[in-house]
């Protein structure tokens, strides 16, 4: 799997590192860094929830 944000899109809710905080950072006022943009198949289940949770569509999540 492969992440990709939208950095126009990104607002900063930081909803992102709360379900994955070893994929996703967000620094105060500003937007998502993702730390790894091809994590482990362990962490699919928080990557797809910060996707999910992302209350503007920032970010995608990308099957090879």
């Amino acid at each position: 799997m492969r992440i990709e944000a939208d950095l126009d899109l990104c607002q900063g809710h930081a909803m992102c590192e709360l379900e994955a905080p070893d994929v996703f950072e967000v620094p105060p006022k500003g937007k998502v860094r993702v730390l790894d943009d091809a994590p482990d198949a362990a962490l699919r289940d928080e990557v797809a929830s910060a996707v999910r949770y992302c209350p503007t569509r920032a970010l995608k999540l990308l099957e090879p």
